[in-house]
């Protein structure tokens, strides 16, 4: 589960004051690697106790927000205790390449597990699990008709019926920034503008919180990533299973020719100063083992970046999609543009 907002700024405090480890402790933690990450999930935990099982060496963990774990090793520079980076958004690891935090790293099971659109071509970072984004629906309503593409979101026939969360969090920054590379700038503006004419309600809240609005009315669309939801579907809980039932799935952009359902993904990246190398890629190739891949698609309900790993039934049940490539160096440079496009329509 997501931490909890005290959580965060605690987390953020002992980020920006806790002391790096001097040279002479660094040699003394060959057994070690550390991980600084800022995914905030329990299942993570799981994997980081398979790796040590396996290998042996043990994984100090660090949690923090992407831009601040950034920020924290450029701090400690070469005296920096971390070894891997991971992030849960593409165009943040590629700001952390251009930020000189990460290094290439060249290896024969990254490169033959990972595909190549979900890696970085100099090998700074490789992506282990994926999410789409996708628009929900009730299905005791039917199929909205006219919904295929994200673009149709701006519809004069979808006004006041859209549920989403604030522009600014990085799922749709993400998202514009996607939009803005596929349509220019000027399709983007308006795109945006009719998106923010057809909320249903201000933007508040998480991804879950928008496909929760639907049964009760208060949208008849919601925008989330499709992890929430499969969470829904994976529980014992009834009320959580009847929700599940309910709510329907378009992959958006699925048309032939067309470039696919957007997805964020989850990195993995080596640090450029990084202590325990050798570790450090070994923990990396243990992500694309078909059991962390397997605890990524069963546990948290995320996409594999392995083919051939078995998805959750609750991920089956949603359906199949062709995914949008990843562009994160594109999505970097789009996400400032993309962000002031939205607040200028008005979508807060």
């Amino acid at each position: 589960m997501n931490a909890t907002a005290p959580r965060r700024l605690m987390l953020a405090a002992l980020l920006m004051a806790a002391p790096a480890l001097a040279p002479q402790a660094q040699a003394q933690n060959r057994g070690e690697v550390a991980v600084y990450s800022a995914r905030h999930y329990d299942t993570d935990r799981r994997l980081y106790d398979a790796f040590t099982r396996e290998t042996g060496i043990r994984v100090r963990l660090i949690e923090g927000d992407a831009d601040q774990l950034v920020e924290r090793i450029r701090t400690e520079g070469a005296n920096s205790p971390a070894d891997v980076l991971i992030t849960v958004d593409a165009a943040r690891l590629a700001r952390a390449k251009d930020a000189g935090v990460t290094q290439g790293v060249r290896s024969a099971v990254l490169e033959q597990r990972v595909p190549a659109g979900l890696r970085d071509a100099e090998g700074h970072w490789f992506a282990v699990s994926q999410r789409a984004r996708v628009i929900m629906y009730d299905k005791t309503r039917g199929v909205p008709q006219g919904l295929t593409r994200y673009e149709d979101l701006a519809s004069e026939r979808f006004r006041g019926q859209i549920c989403v969360r604030a522009a600014n969090h990085p799922y749709n920054v993400s998202l514009a920034a996607s939009i803005l590379a596929a349509d220019g700038q000027e399709a983007t503006e308006a795109w945006a503008r009719g998106v923010a004419a057809n909320l249903a309600r201000p933007p508040q809240g998480g991804d879950r919180d928008q496909f929760r609005a639907i049964p009760p009315g208060q949208c008849t669309l919601a925008i989330s990533n499709t992890y929430y939801l499969g969470h829904f579907g994976a529980s014992q809980n009834p009320a959580d299973q009847a929700l599940f039932q309910r709510i329907g799935v378009i992959f958006p952009n699925q048309g032939a020719g067309d470039r696919g359902t957007h997805v964020n993904i989850s990195g993995v990246a080596l640090v450029r100063t990084s202590p325990n190398r050798d570790n450090a890629v070994r923990f990396m190739e243990f992500m694309t083992t078909p059991e962390a891949q397997q605890i990524f698609a069963l546990g948290n309900m995320e996409y594999p970046v392995v083919a051939g790993v078995p998805l959750h039934p609750a991920l089956v049940a949603m359906g199949e999609f062709r995914a949008e490539p990843v562009h994160a160096t594109q999505s970097a440079e789009n996400a400032a543009e993309a962000l002031r496009i939205m607040q200028r329509a008005g979508w807060r």
